[in-house]
Formats: C-alpha cells, sequence, structure tokens
C-alpha cells in the first residue's frame, strides 16, 4: 500500500537570470513500512525532492499524494498534515536551545492540541525507547551530536507519522554517532514499520534501505 508518492515532478530556480532545472520528471512512490534512500551529487536536487513530498516547498508541475489523496503545499490544511502525517529529521537538529530534551520532543503534539501533560509523557516514553531516559531534563548544549539527533527524531516520531522524511540526518556527525542514528532508524523502522524516505550522501548506508535511487539530471533511477 502507497503512503507517499510524487509523481512527474518538476522544479527549477531562477539564478542570475538564468533557468536551472532541478527536477525534471522525477517520480518516487512509498509503500507503508519501506526505508527508501534518495543518493545524488551536492546540487542535484535531494533536497528539494524531499521538500516538495513533505509540503515545505512547491513542485512547478506534479502531483503528491498522502494516502491516496492529491495534496498541495499551498492547501491551507497543509501545515495540519505536515504536523500529524509526516516527521521531519534534518541534518542540523534544529532544537529550541531554551527547551529540555522532553520539551522539545513534546512541542509538535502540543501544537496539535494535546495537553502538555499527555504530550510531555508520550515524549519521556519516545526518549526512553531511544536510549536517553537519563536525558529528559537536559538542554540540547548538554547532549553530544548523536543524542541531539536523536532527539530530532524523537520529535519526527511524537505524532505518529505514516513517513518520516530524513534530511542527511548523519551528514553533520562522526562515524560512531552517524551509525548510531542509522541502526535507530533501521530499529524504528522494522518496530513500527514507518516509512521513511532518507536523503543521503553515504551509499554504504543507503545499502541498508529496501531501495535505493540516484537523483541525477532531475530524474530518479532506482539502484537497488
Amino acid at each position: 500500500m502507497l503512503c507517499i508518492a510524487g509523481y512527474n515532478l518538476c522544479k527549477s530556480y531562477v539564478d542570475s537570470d538564468q533557468s536551472i532545472n532541478v527536477l525534471t520528471d522525477a517520480t518516487l512512490e512509498v509503500e507503508t513500512a519501506k526505508m527508501i534512500c534518495i543518493t545524488g551529487q551536492s546540487g542535484c536536487g535531494k533536497s528539494t525532492m524531499l521538500h516538495i513530498l513533505g509540503l515545505l516547498d512547491a513542485a512547478d508541475s506534479g502531483r503528491v499524494i498522502i494516502g491516496g489523496r492529491e495534496i498541495s503545499s499551498m492547501m491551507p490544511e497543509a501545515p495540519q498534515i505536515r504536523n500529524s502525517e509526516l516527521g521531519f529529521v534534518f541534518q542540523f537538529h534544529y532544537l529550541v536551545e531554551d527547551l529540555t530534551a522532553k520539551e522539545n520532543v513534546a512541542l509538535p503534539m502540543i501544537i496539535a492540541g494535546s495537553s502538555s501533560v499527555v504530550a510531555q509523557k508520550r515524549a519521556s516514553e519516545l526518549l526512553s525507547t531511544l536510549g536517553l531516559a537519563s536525558r529528559l531534563s537536559r538542554y540540547p548544549n548538554q547532549l553530544s551530536g548523536g543524542e541531539q539527533q536523536r532527539v530530532s527524531l524523537a520529535r519526527a516520531l511524537i505524532n505518529n507519522p505514516k513517513i518520516v522524511l530524513a534530511d542527511e540526518p548523519t551528514g553533520n556527525l562522526d562515524p560512531d554517532h552517524s551509525a548510531e542514528v542509522w541502526q535507530m532508524i533501521l530499529q524504528l523502522n522494522k518496530q513500527r514499520e514507518q516509512a521513511f524516505v532518507i536523503v543521503t550522501h553515504d551509499r554504504e548506508s543507503a545499502r541498508l534501505a529496501s531501495q535505493t535511487y540516484n537523483l541525477a539530471q532531475g530524474k530518479l533511477s532506482l539502484l537497488s
């Protein structure tokens, strides 16, 4: 069963009066519980593809389907869909420095309408699952890089999204912390049966995915 798909996506930008085609008829289908990786050279459009699928950007043409429904980033309900059905993990954790790990993770659930008490209880459970039970009250600057990214991962999962979109989630980490985060993603994908779409330049780690695609000249091609 498909949980998210992008069909015939096209996107171009204007730079110094010159049009640059980033995506040209790119298509991706993601089934429930699958882990998909997208690789490609820097600047090839991987992040753009992810942002369009995640309704953070709009394609010039093409369709995005989430849960069987065609969705546009321009729709009034797009922010609600992003918060309830999609989870995001970025290269930089983007945690709120003045909030504890537990408070950071609880934030999307509170925004969705849950009480702070319920959201923080759920956040504590998630962080414990990710091995951070002793770090609940720590602030981001009191956490290691790998711990910060695990908090970011817990935040992406707090509303139990159907799919998690991750943009170079280990690109800012050393090899040991990178391996730690990849293992967490694999574990979550198998145990929770949530789909992941991960943009990465790490081809070795990308081999762990159900399917790996390469993005070049605006189009996706299946590698494995």
